[in-house]
């Protein structure tokens, strides 16, 4: 059980703009023109967000990101123990969901100092909402892995999953990543591509993954792109006919699988036997 420790500073996590300037609140506002140390995922990025505020920043702006967290945590924490209100904000969004900020959080706890919010937009909940795809329960799984074997792997161990699933990724792997989806998941569950969302093109595409695999493909989106994806339907999918089967598992193997790992894949999408799913493959 942590215990806050009286008198001591405390820890700001603070909800940045996506994109919108619009979306900044009051106490966004308040938060940067009245800490002692801000954390900043991007100095450079602070500096233009709080010029855009027209925001007076009287506090010390130190930069705190992935590379550098390791090193930069004690320090806050000693800034903490020294009364000073800490305010973490990274590039949109709010800290420590799949951005800088948890490793602080744990450690401003360990240490008995307080930790609040300033909570403000998340991509993770827009896009969601934005998707046309159930939201009453759903999984954030962050960024997928960057290389595609342990991609497909990955994706795997998530296809049988039923809630709705969100995902971040990045431009160029967008492409490959819905190609994966819809060998592993299949191609007809549904998704969106929310791509720059509160901006000047924001862009939503809903459709199958093998329609939003094809249309990355001839498009090549950019800009900062969060995936919603239907979760798996109850129970087995329903048994396509034989040419199907061995389609599904001829994608599944041009996306990358071997043809073991694709006919089990296949077989537990549909409920099958492995063996029989074998068995149809090797006699076409």
């Amino acid at each position: 059980m942590s215990r806050e420790t009286s008198g001591a500073g405390r820890v700001i996590l603070v909800g940045a703009p996506l994109g919108n300037i619009g979306d900044a609140s009051a106490r966004l506002r308040e938060v940067l023109a009245t800490a002692d140390v801000i954390a900043a995922e991007d100095t450079r990025r602070l500096a233009r967000l709080v010029k855009d505020l027209d925001v007076a920043v009287r506090g010390r702006v130190v930069s705190y990101f992935e590379g550098n967290d390791d090193r930069r945590t004690p320090e806050l924490v000693e800034a903490l123990a020294g009364g000073a209100t800490v305010a973490v904000i990274t590039d949109g969004g709010m800290p420590s969901v799949s951005d800088p900020g948890y490793r602080l959080v744990r450690a401003a706890l360990d240490a008995g100092h307080p930790v609040t919010a300033a909570p403000g937009p998340s991509a993770v909940t827009t896009a969601l909402a934005l998707s046309g795809l159930p939201s009453d329960r759903f999984v954030f799984e962050g960024f997928l892995p960057r290389t595609g074997s342990n991609r497909r792997s990955r994706l795997r161990e998530l296809a049988a999953e039923p809630r709705t699933l969100v995902f971040f990724e990045a431009p160029h792997r967008i492409t490959g990543a819905l190609a994966d989806l819809a060998a592993t998941f299949g191609a007809d569950r549904p998704g969106a591509v929310c791509r720059e969302l509160t901006k000047t093109y924001e862009e939503i595409r809903r459709g199958t993954l093998a329609e939003l695999a094809e249309w990355a493909a001839a498009g090549e989106p950019r800009g900062e792109i969060t995936l919603v994806v239907g979760g798996a339907p109850a129970g087995p999918a329903e048994r396509p006919d034989d040419d199907e089967l061995r389609a599904a598992v001829a994608r599944r193997e041009a996306a990358g699988d071997s043809r073991r790992d694709a006919i089990q894949a296949v077989a537990d999408q549909y409920g099958l036997k492995k063996r029989d799913v074998y068995s149809l493959v090797h006699a076409s």
